[in-house]
């Protein structure tokens, strides 16, 4: 059986300038704060990768330890 992947939700908590201004690059942008926030989380990802700072790790290693839920 294949297990279908879905988006996941995580809180984080930011500094109310940091957030002014990323609600208002958003607007700029006309899209959702938390969709521009999601990008920039995921170009930070990719961004550490390319400069080696981690790996991500294979997925039976992932599943036994909890997966990435958190």
């Amino acid at each position: 059986m294949t297990v279908a992947k879905v988006s996941k939700r995580i809180l984080v908590t930011i500094p109310d300038s940091v957030h002014d201004e990323l609600a208002a690059w958003a607007e700029y942008q006309g899209r959702p704060t938390a969709n521009l926030a999601a990008y920039l989380i995921e170009l930070g990802i990719r961004d550490a990768k390319s400069k080696g700072e981690f790996k991500t790790l294979p997925p039976a290693v992932q599943s036994q330890e909890g997966g990435s839920n958190d």
